[in-house]
């Protein structure tokens, strides 16, 4: 009997989960690689078990479709149908004649290897948060608003006891609410966008009712706790010493500057910020995959333009959870049919493709709405650090671009070692662009994370977990 291809789907979010159940669900073997100790990825991080939370649920709003998730991947665990592997940090995707090798590092340390063989490859990455700078946004007590979720989800621990949630994005609402309801002070939301905004955008907007409906839940506990939003506003400075004391908001004009004699000082230890999302691309760059802008280029059955390769999620452009799990559901449809030969009927998910183009245009239409302050970079000072891993200030780049004529990412980069870094340009590179007055540009990068040497050294020696190399 002929063994049924095998699948590896990195990543264990909302994408990464729907495509393996669809996956294992429609004739596949399954390996499901992960760098986190449970399923879940970022949007349904749990806490330690060790915490014994009694009631975890109380820290997301959409409990019932994670238990579904849950409940159906250990069906496929105890039945062999998938394996999941956690704490495997993947660095590298290997592209063989006959198949993929995922090449990943264990454990916390990150120091052993450990690679996967499979006939072919999901990548549902994800994303992460993008965070441009301002003075003083080093201090300690400024954090990412994603990161004081995580905190609070994963650890149950809260980042302070005041708090100005600011920057711009649908985030920052639910990550107000979730340390307002879990006893922080939260001095202050502060959004970039306009309300009129919302108006532009109104068609594909009023298309998600449960969505808009999640946002005035969201806006109506915070008003019970008296938090107001400050629309049209923006964090021109943090300030402190040996850690943030306070924060300094002003109000914005139509043109995205910094309107004069606005501005307010708000006293607190806490600054969640965030100025929208970026996907993970990494080991699509590596593998070859295409890019749209800074998203993967996928097909309608969620197959990028590299054969034997999918992506799902927030790697393919950042939509939110709904549309992931769409995504991977398709994508693991589509992986299941073309490995096992046969032609996928569309017929199957023709109501997942219907609800994947109205969740996109949705999510087209919160980028319109969520973008930062178009003049962001006037209120950053020449003192102020940009690239954290090599140190290199606002003052070092505008003079490679000033004074060396610097007028690209990478010639900035190899002039001021902005990127170079232990990040490799991943937080730092929107900034740098911004502020050398040109658009961020993908960087194909070798490795998706720092790897020892010694791991490549023996990286020939070492035996897949599916057989040998």
């Amino acid at each position: 009997m002929t063994e049924r291809p095998h699948l590896a789907v990195i990543g264990a979010g909302p994408a990464g989960l729907a495509a393996t159940l669809a996956a294992a669900a429609h004739g596949l073997r399954v390996t499901l690689v992960d760098s986190a100790v449970e399923a879940g990825g970022q949007f349904y991080r749990q806490p330690a078990a060790e915490l014994r939370a009694r009631r975890p649920q109380a820290l997301h709003h959409q409990w019932r479709v994670w238990e579904r998730l849950r409940d159906d991947l250990r069906g496929h665990l105890r039945a062999g149908t998938v394996r999941h592997l956690t704490d495997h940090h993947v660095w590298f995707v290997e592209r063989r004649s006959a198949d993929f090798v995922v090449h990943a590092l264990l454990g916390p340390e990150q120091e052993d290897p450990a690679t996967v063989r499979a006939d072919a490859v999901l990548l549902a990455t994800g994303g992460y948060e993008q965070v441009l700078p301002f003075p003083g946004w080093t201090l300690p007590g400024v954090v990412t608003a994603g990161g004081a979720q995580a905190m609070l989800k994963g650890s149950l621990v809260v980042p302070g006891r005041a708090a100005v949630v600011a920057g711009t994005g649908p985030l920052l609402l639910p990550v107000a609410t979730a340390l307002a309801a879990a006893g922080v002070d939260v001095a202050a939301l502060v959004e970039s966008a306009a309300p009129r905004a919302f108006v532009r955008h109104l068609r594909p907007l009023v298309s998600q009712p449960g969505k808009l409906a999640e946002a005035a839940l969201y806006a109506a506990q915070l008003a019970r706790r008296r938090v107001h939003p400050l629309f049209r506003h923006t964090v021109v400075e943090a300030h402190g010493t040996e850690r943030l004391e306070a924060v300094t908001v002003a109000a914005l004009d139509a043109e995205g500057r910094v309107r004069p004699g606005t501005g307010r000082r708000i006293a607190c230890d806490t600054l969640a910020v965030s100025h929208g999302m970026l996907s993970h691309t990494d080991l699509a760059e590596s593998l070859g995959c295409r890019l749209d802008g800074q998203a993967v280029h996928v097909d309608d059955e969620q197959r990028t333009d590299v054969p034997g390769v999918w992506a799902a999620g927030e790697a393919t452009g950042i939509g939110g959870s709904a549309l992931a799990l769409v995504e991977g559901r398709i994508a693991g449809r589509s992986a299941a049919a073309r490995l096992t030969g046969t032609e996928p009927d569309r017929a199957e998910w023709a109501t997942a493709l219907k609800s994947r183009t109205r969740l996109r245009e949705f999510a087209a239409a919160l980028d319109g709405v969520y973008r930062p302050p178009a003049h962001w970079s006037e209120q950053v000072t020449d003192e102020t650090v940009v690239c954290r891993c090599e140190e290199v200030t606002a003052g070092a780049v505008r003079a490679a671009v000033e004074d060396l004529g610097a007028g690209d990412p990478r010639t900035v980069k190899l002039l001021t070692r902005a990127g170079m870094g232990w990040c490799q340009g991943r937080i730092c590179a929107p900034a740098v662009a911004g502020l050398a007055g040109c658009r961020p540009s993908a960087s194909r990068r070798p490795f998706a994370r720092p790897v020892p040497l010694g791991v490549l050294a023996r990286e020939s020696d070492h035996p897949t977990e599916e057989g040998p190399s």
